[in-house]
């Protein structure tokens, strides 16, 4: 009876054992909430098919967060963000997660929800937002990169442009509006004041429908702007093949921040590497969840540029690419 009994008591110490470690393995996991209410859901995957995110949790794995294991991760994307992009981050925020990534324009909505947790963010200038004291030293709850090198790169931007377009009289401008109200106008109306260029503006809401996006489209072509820049979001490089053709349709030659809108049909683009930023922010994200405060850990600020351009947009538009433009192009479609 004693062997019988003791055989019994081990049996049920070897299942408790996997049970305890399940549990404790759940009660360590750390919850990573990721915010861009422009992209789909099917995005932010480590599975999905856009190749950012697929670098970002390739190398969270590779730094030891294994998602279902030690991390959770609760996506915050387009379906979930149909009250508004306010309402969608207050419900982040009091989910209370261990860290927040925030891609593109909306750290400014969660510096008024919470100061306390950690959040590392895609975005443009920090400082001029109010999200870091400065990019060495951000200071607060907030670290990660910024895709804003400031008034000379939209100043390049703009020469590119007048490059490809000679006759460049006024420049329309598209940009979501919470980017523009931010801090993304500042630099941008600064280099065309220096360009000698008047402006044109049309301003996106989150969630732009297809007629929105021709209404706008529509509107800087009846100012008599005779080129155009987009300025940098998620939801723009979302929307890159519609707004390209949109722009095709109207006869504006346009010049963009992603490659992938050059790829998706758009003229040019002046851009940097979504892929290089995402593995940053996934860095980030891992000191942080190792202990690190956000406030101690430095904004990278990109500062490598390529020029991609697509000669069939360039045709259709009945363009004829400088030589120069060509031979300095990094990327070229045919």
């Amino acid at each position: 009876m004693r062997r019988r009994h003791f055989i019994s008591l081990l049996g049920g110490v070897a299942v408790a054992w996997p049970l305890a470690g399940a549990a404790q393995q759940s009660t360590n996991r750390k919850r990573l909430a990721i915010f861009s209410p422009a992209e789909p859901n099917a995005d932010l995957q480590g599975h999905s098919e856009s190749k950012k995110y697929r670098a970002f949790f390739a190398e969270l794995r590779r730094l030891g967060w294994i998602e279902g294991q030690n991390l959770k991760v609760e996506s915050y994307g387009r379906e979930q963000n149909a009250a508004g992009p306010d309402v969608l981050a207050t419900e982040i925020v009091r989910s209370n997660p261990d860290v927040i990534h925030v891609v593109g324009p909306g750290g400014v909505i969660f510096k008024k929800l919470t100061s306390r947790i950690p959040i590392v963010v895609i975005t443009g200038d920090p400082v001029k937002q109010g999200l870091a004291e400065s990019l060495a030293h951000p200071g607060g709850n907030f670290t990660g990169a910024s895709i804003d090198a400031g008034l000379s790169i939209h100043g390049k931007r703009i020469a590119l442009l007048r490059e490809m377009v000679p006759s460049m009289s006024k420049l329309g401008c598209l940009a979501l509006r919470l980017v523009w109200n931010g801090s993304g106008s500042d630099a941008f109306r600064a280099a065309a004041e220096a360009a000698g260029l008047p402006l044109s503006v049309s301003l996106l809401e989150f969630s732009t429908s297809e007629a929105d996006y021709r209404t706008a489209i529509e509107s800087i072509s009846r100012s008599g702007a005779n080129a155009v820049m987009v300025l940098d979001s998620p939801q723009v490089l979302q929307d890159s093949t519609l707004i390209a053709k949109l722009l095709g349709d109207a006869k504006l030659p346009a010049i963009f921040t992603f490659t992938e809108s050059v790829e998706a049909g758009g003229l040019m683009a002046y851009f940097f590497d979504l892929i290089e930023l995402h593995k940053r922010a996934a860095s980030n994200i891992d000191a942080i969840l190792r202990g690190a405060k956000p406030g101690d850990v430095p904004i990278y600020q990109v500062t490598r540029f390529e020029l991609s351009i697509n000669l069939k947009t360039a045709k259709q538009l009945g363009l004829s690419v400088p030589h120069a433009l060509v031979a300095g192009a990094d990327k070229i479609i045919e």
